[in-house]
């Protein structure tokens, strides 16, 4: 799944959380999360009070907006955690100083709701973020996931990344180009703003929970129709998951879907990616160049040219290198 190498790990990397979504829900273990990233020697700042609660989200668009702020002009901090997703941070879009966040040279990793953000910098700046992990539930839950931890370790450590994945039908092909998307939702509510753009001969993922093929159709015309889905060179489905078929469908699925999709598009289709609102995502960089070769089902997904922990300490880093483990 990687490069072989490992993770530089202690000797100054210092990780923000910020909560610019929703707050943490009852139950969920923020000290179990703290622990687990200290024991590979980082640091953690928490920006966020777990107290600091207004109606659904976690704390005030202001206070949301100026954790993000915080994190970026703190010169200890090396990566933004997101605490979760949820919802709130297309809310924050408008106040937030995204050059100065592009400028900090913090790594921003999320997902789901924090799609929104990674799309605006990307869109505004170019900026590269990544889709991964955040605090709930991924590093809060007591089975936490190794290979979730170690695709994030893998990633982020290092300057190339390639992730290995298969699913039956999926077709024969070798193309490069930038790797965009995140959660579906968040791509069909910013389209048509200035907070997301396509980039040209791009490689596209999704993912999303709780949305039935037909919805997820929908959101994929929306984007056609608003023209980002031209000179894109493959769509790579991430896990959707959480929705019900019913008697209505009348053998309307999500195979019935990528059929019409495929057809009507006129690009390639791909499925298996591990990622989206699953126990095991791995880690992907959002702006980043890639290169995705398929044969007989099995596809290999090589990652390079981002922002990495080892650049930011330097080469080789400065300290010991340790395995990111569960």
């Amino acid at each position: 799944m990687s490069t072989g190498k490992s993770l530089p790990a202690g000797d100054g990397v210092c990780v923000a959380i910020v909560a610019p979504g929703g707050y943490a829900p009852p139950g969920r273990d923020l000290a179990l999360a703290r622990k687990r990233l200290e024991a590979f020697g980082w640091r953690v700042k928490l920006l966020h009070d777990p107290a600091d609660v207004h109606q659904r989200f976690a704390g005030t668009d202001a206070a949301r907006a100026g954790q993000l702020h915080a994190a970026a002009a703190d010169p200890d901090v090396h990566m933004v955690l997101a605490l979760r997703g949820g919802y709130g941070m297309s809310r924050l879009l408008p106040i937030l100083d995204l050059e100065t966040l592009a400028g900090s040279g913090k790594l921003f990793v999320g997902h789901s709701d924090f799609t929104a953000l990674q799309m605006a910098l990307l869109a505004r700046t170019g900026a590269i973020t990544f889709a991964g992990p955040m605090i709930c539930d991924d590093f809060t839950r007591e089975d936490a996931s190794a290979f979730t931890l170690r695709s994030f370790g893998d990633c982020i450590g290092n300057a190339e990344y390639v992730l290995p994945f298969d699913h039956p039908g999926n077709p024969a092909l070798d193309l490069s180009g930038p790797l965009w998307g995140g959660n579906l939702t968040m791509l069909a509510h910013l389209a048509g703003t200035p907070y997301l753009s396509a980039p040209r001969d791009g490689i596209l993922f999704i993912e999303d929970v709780n949305e039935h093929p037909y919805r997820v159709e929908r959101m994929l015309l929306q984007l056609q129709h608003a023209g980002l889905l031209r000179q894109q060179q493959a769509i790579v489905f991430g896990a959707f998951t959480g929705y019900r078929l019913s008697d209505y469908d009348n053998g309307y699925d999500f195979g019935a879907m990528l059929d019409y999709m495929g057809a009507m598009l006129g690009i390639p289709l791909v499925c298996g990616l591990p990622f989206g609102h699953v126990r095991d995502k791995a880690t992907l960089p959002v702006g980043a160049q890639a290169r995705l070769q398929c044969s007989e089902g099995q596809c290999l997904l090589t990652l390079g040219g981002y922002p990495n922990l080892s650049a930011i300490l330097g080469a080789g880093g400065r300290g010991p290198h340790q395995e990111f483990r569960a």
